[in-house]
């Protein structure tokens, strides 16, 4: 005979889980993540006495971040794959160096350099993606190869000295707003409008296409509860924006390749190969998935992300230096697994790596504004990614 205590708790456990609960069940890392990124936001926001927040401080924080957030789109990719790419970092420095010497020694034109920079980067990852895919060299040994290798060429092509001062034109690819002037609040205003409603319509349209076909989907008051959330962040973030400058060019270009691999991962054949050969590569090819072509390209839209971010970064500081991208890799790597992706692959997605890229700049932000110094900040990161990588851990071990 079962004891009082003993049938309620079979009880229960036939219950349904309330829809709040079983949302929060099966998106449970990536909203761990969001409420650990709130916190972190908060916590430096008293600790600074509200400099954090401020609208200047948030401008600085997208412009410092930008392009280490280029590079966890990338790297993203790289690692559900079930690779890593440590040589992004100098592949970043060794492009800032070709633009340097393409825009200030021979004069070129700003868009003809960022286009022959680009195609650099895409080179560059084609050699490496071959001896991945093809030879079957561990991308660990080919990158950490690639870091060394492209280190020493971009002290050999800036003769160990900077290259500055680059065209203006190319400075605002970095530094620039939209629009410059004292239009900025007003259309920034507007162009969050515009996005609510976007968001608004394409959740709707999201929402009653899965109701079409009998998905499950959020109850009606949870749906229209995160649209309101969503919709106010989006215009508290606009708000606080157009109280500086307005929005930075680099934002509008981080926002589409956010929008462009997102929509990659989550609707496209590619994305589905590419999270496929992450799960079991092996049964990914007996299926018909071309792995080693969809390998290599992966690994040269890596390049290609190392070479823009190098050119956001030598815009930002208006120079190429040899010493640029240091320790790129490791910020790129550690907004990747924080943001969600698995240490064994086939695990992640473009938000959790933004996210994960959000929580690693914010740290480094408000330590600064705290006076912490280097050291500090690096042993925390490093007490913060492992943290996260045990987590990540923990719930497979969990789950099996």
């Amino acid at each position: 005979m079962q004891s009082h205590a003993q049938k309620e708790r079979n009880y229960s456990s036939l219950q349904p889980e309330s829809p709040l609960k079983q949302l929060f069940k099966n998106n449970m890392r990536q909203y761990s993540m969001i409420f650990a990124l709130i916190v972190i936001m908060l916590l430096f926001q008293v600790l600074t006495s509200g400099l954090l927040l401020q609208p200047l401080n948030i401008t600085n924080l997208i412009l410092q971040n930008s392009y280490i957030l280029i590079l966890a789109i990338g790297m993203m990719l790289v690692i559900i794959t079930g690779h890593i790419d440590l040589s992004v970092g100098s592949i970043a420095a060794f492009v800032g160096a070709i633009s340097s010497i393409l825009m200030v020694n021979y004069e070129m034109s700003t868009f003809g350099a960022v286009v022959i920079s680009l195609l650099v980067g895409a080179a560059i990852g084609a050699w490496q993606g071959f001896w991945v895919a093809y030879v079957k060299i561990p991308a660990f040994i080919v990158t950490l190869a690639g870091m060394l290798l492209f280190r020493g060429l971009t002290m050999i092509v800036l003769e160990g000295k900077s290259i500055a001062p680059f065209p203006e034109t190319f400075q605002k690819m970095s530094s620039g707003f939209i629009p410059d002037g004292s239009a900025a609040n007003v259309v920034t205003l507007l162009i969050g409008a515009v996005l609510s409603i976007a968001i608004v319509v394409t959740q709707i349209k999201a929402r009653r296409t899965q109701l079409k076909f009998d998905f499950d989907v959020q109850s009606k008051g949870l749906f229209i509860l995160k649209l309101v959330g969503m919709v106010v962040l989006l215009n508290v973030f606009t708000y606080v924006l157009a109280s500086y400058e307005g929005i930075p060019n680099v934002l509008i270009l981080l926002g589409i390749l956010i929008i462009v691999y997102t929509y990659v991962m989550r609707k496209t054949k590619a994305g589905r190969h590419i999270y496929a050969i992450g799960g079991n590569e092996k049964a990914a090819q007996l299926s018909g998935i071309k792995t080693k072509q969809m390998t290599f390209w992966v690994f040269v839209n890596m390049g290609v992300l190392s070479a823009l971010s190098g050119l956001i970064f030598a815009a930002r500081l208006n120079a190429a230096t040899p010493k640029a991208g240091n320790l790129f890799e490791l910020d790129a790597i550690a907004a990747c697994f924080i943001g969600g992706a698995s240490a064994y692959g086939g695990i992640g997605t473009v938000p959790g790596a933004i996210i994960g890229g959000l929580v690693m700049g914010i740290m480094n932000n408000g330590m600064s504004l705290l006076g912490l110094g280097i050291d500090w900040q690096q042993g925390i990161k490093g007490l913060v990614l492992l943290a996260a990588v045990a987590f990540d851990i923990y719930n497979k071990n969990k789950a099996g």
